[in-house]
C-alpha cells in the first residue's frame, strides 16, 4: 500500500516542506483564536468525550503543550501543523493510486495552497485537524480496496481498516459519520463494488467503527445525550430559507477557498457529476461506469454531499467555514485531475494559474498575519503603513487576543499574583472569554477556571459550583462583552474592582481586560445543564 512513498519527486518534498514552514510561522505569530483557547481548556480536564465535540482535538491541543512544558500559540498548534502534513502525504498517494504521479503533484499544490486548508486545517487548532486526517487516510485505504489490479472486486480485509479509521475520523468530529455514509453511497451506486455492503470484512468494519466510537457514545449516555442534541439541533432551521442567504454562503465558502480554486472546484466536480449520470443514461442504481468514472464517483460520494448539503444550509441559518470543508478538500482531487488534463493541452494556462494562485494567497496570509500581530493598517500604531486607516475599535482581529500579556500581566503585579494566589476558583461571564482566560493562567496557578452565563458549553462539566460556596474568586472579563454587574446580583457578598489589563498592538491599547474580587460565593449560578 505505501509503495508510492518512494515515488515522492522532488516538487512534492518541496511543496510539504513549503506547507510545513508557512504553517509553522503563522502558528508562531498568529495569537490564538477563541475557540482555541478554549479547546486548550480540554486538556486541563482530559474525558471520554466533550460537550462540544469528541475528544481527538485535546490530545492534539495538548501534544506540543505535553511534549515542551510550555502553553503558548506554538505549542497547542504544534500538533495540528504536524497532523496536516500527513494529511497531505495521503491525499498526494491517493491521487497518485487513482490517476498519476503529475495529477498528485498537482492535487498536492492545490491543498498546500488553499488558504482554508492551510490555516484551519493545518495552523489553528480545530477538531477538523485530526478529522481531516483520518478523513484523507481512509480515503487513501479505500482507493486500495476498491480499486485493484484485477477486474473483478473482491472485498478485503481492508474494509474493517476503512470502518476503524471512519471511527477515527469521528473522534475528531462528528463529520466522519458523513464520511462513512460516503462509502455507503460509494458502493450503493456503484455495481462493481456493490457486494462490499454484504462482506463479512465490511460487519467487521462496523463492529470496528462503534468500538472506535465507544467513548462518545459512553460519555453522551453518562451525560444525557447532551453532545448528540447540542450538535444536531444546530441542523434544525431557525428561519425560513432566504437565498439570499444561501448566495453569501456560496460566494463566502469560494472567498475562503480563494476565487480561483472555489469556482474551479465547483465546476470541474459538477462537471464530473454530469459525464457519469448521462454517460450511464440516467439509471441511477446501474451505472455502467468506465474504470476512470469509478474513482471519481468515489471522490464525489465523500465530497460533493458534504459541500452541497451545508452549503444549502446555509440558506436558512448562518454555517460555520469548517462545516463544509471537509467536503471541498476531498473535491480538490477531481480539479487535480482536471488540471492535469487541462495541462496536457495549455501548459502555460494551468501554471499560471496555480502559480499565480499560490502566490496570491501567500502575499494576502502575509499581510493578514502582519495586520494581526503588528496593526499594519491600524489607525495610530507605529507600525501601520501611511499612518494606518482602521480604527481599532472597529476591527474585528483585535479580538485574537495575545494572552502572554494577561500573564505578564498577572506576574507583574504584586497585587494581582497575590489575590490569584489566595482565590479558589476563576470565571467569566463568556465561555471564550474564559477559554482566554484560562489558557493565560494555566501555567501560573492551580485555581480552576469557569463560566457563570446561561451558554457556559464544556464548562458546565468539568466544576462543580457547589464547591466553592462561601469562598471568594477572581471575576476576569473581556471589555468587549462585559454585561451589567446586575447579572451577578445575589451571587457575591461584594464585587470589587482591582485592575485592568491593557492588551497593546502596534504600540496602541486595542483591547482592556477587566479583573474583579468576589467576595463569598453565596449561592451557585444556574446551569442548563452539567454537574
Amino acid at each position: 500500500m505505501f509503495s508510492n512513498l518512494i515515488r515522492v519527486n522532488k516538487w512534492a518534498i518541496a511543496i510539504l516542506i513549503w506547507g510545513l514552514l508557512t504553517r509553522l510561522v503563522i502558528a508562531n505569530f498568529l495569537p490564538p483564536g477563541f475557540d482555541e483557547t478554549y479547546y486548550y481548556n480540554y486538556t486541563l480536564y482530559p474525558n471520554l468525550s466533550y460537550f462540544d465535540h469528541p475528544p481527538l482535538v485535546s490530545l492534539v491541543t495538548g501534544f506540543g503543550v505535553w511534549l515542551t512544558g510550555e502553553v503558548s500559540q506554538l505549542t497547542i498548534r504544534l500538533g495540528s501543523v504536524i497532523l496536516y502534513t500527513g494529511t497531505l502525504v495521503f491525499v498526494y498517494l491517493t491521487s497518485a493510486k487513482l490517476f498519476s504521479i503529475k495529477t498528485a503533484t498537482l492535487t498536492l499544490a492545490i491543498a498546500t495552497s488553499i488558504p482554508f486548508f492551510q490555516v484551519g486545517f493545518g495552523t489553528l487548532i480545530l477538531p477538523d485537524s485530526p478529522l481531516m486526517f483520518f478523513w484523507a487516510a481512509s480515503l487513501y485505504v479505500a482507493t486500495y480496496e476498491f480499486f485493484k489490479d484485477s477486474e473483478i472486486y473482491m472485498p478485503s480485509s481492508k474494509l474493517a481498516i476503512v470502518g476503524a479509521l471512519v471511527g477515527l475520523a469521528f473522534l475528531g468530529k462528528y463529520h466522519g459519520l458523513l464520511l462513512g455514509l460516503g462509502f455507503i453511497g460509494f458502493c450503493l451506486f456503484s455495481s462493481n463494488q456493490r457486494k462490499a455492503l454484504v462482506s463479512i470484512w465490511s460487519l467487521l468494519g462496523l463492529g470496528l467503527f462503534l468500538l472506535v466510537i465507544s467513548p462518545v457514545v459512553i460519555w453522551n449516555y453518562q451525560n444525557n445525550w447532551v453532545s448528540f442534541l447540542f450538535q444536531s439541533t444546530r441542523a434544525i432551521p431557525a428561519v425560513g430559507y432566504r437565498l439570499d442567504n444561501l448566495l453569501v454562503t456560496f460566494l463566502a465558502g469560494i472567498g475562503y477557498l480563494f476565487p480561483t480554486f472555489g469556482l474551479a472546484i465547483w465546476w470541474t466536480n459538477f462537471k464530473a457529476l454530469g459525464q457519469i449520470i448521462t454517460g450511464s443514461k440516467y439509471r441511477i442504481f446501474n451505472l455502467k461506469l468506465t474504470s476512470e468514472q469509478q474513482k471519481q464517483l468515489l471522490i464525489l460520494a465523500v465530497s460533493l454531499p458534504v459541500f452541497v448539503g451545508f452549503t444549502f444550509m446555509g440558506g436558512y441559518r448562518q454555517i460555520l467555514p469548517s462545516w463544509h470543508m471537509p467536503g471541498f478538500f476531498g473535491a480538490t482531487l477531481i480539479l487535480g485531475h482536471q488540471a492535469a488534463i487541462a495541462q496536457e493541452r495549455n501548459p502555460k494556462l494551468v501554471r499560471n494559474w496555480l502559480w499565480g494562485s499560490g502566490v496570491a494567497v501567500m502575499i494576502i496570509l502575509g499581510l493578514a498575519l502582519s495586520h494581526v500581530v503588528g496593526g499594519i493598517v491600524q489607525k495610530g500604531g507605529n507600525a501601520a503603513i501611511l499612518g494606518g486607516f482602521w480604527a481599532a475599535k472597529d476591527d474585528p482581529s483585535t479580538q485574537l487576543i495575545d494572552v502572554n500579556q494577561i500573564r505578564q500581566a498577572f506576574l507583574n503585579s504584586p497585587v494581582l499574583k497575590a489575590e490569584l494566589a489566595k482565590s479558589k476558583y476563576i470565571f467569566s461571564n463568556n465561555f471564550f472569554v474564559s477559554g482566554q482566560v484560562g489558557m493565560a493562567i494555566a501555567p501560573i496557578t492551580d485555581a480552576p477556571i469557569t463560566c457563570f452565563d446561561a451558554d457556559l458549553r464544556g464548562f458546565a462539566f468539568w466544576e462543580s459550583d457547589a464547591k466553592w460556596l462561601g469562598q471568594d474568586g477572581l471575576y476576569i472579563t473581556f471589555e468587549l462583552f462585559e454585561e451589567p454587574m446586575s447579572k451577578y446580583d445575589g451571587y457575591f457578598e461584594s464585587i470589587t474592582k482591582l485592575a485592568d489589563i491593557p492588551i497593546v498592538r502596534g504600540g496602541e491599547v486595542v483591547q482592556i481586560f477587566n479583573v474583579y474580587r468576589t467576595s463569598k460565593l453565596l449561592r451557585v449560578y444556574p446551569r442548563p445543564y452539567g454537574i
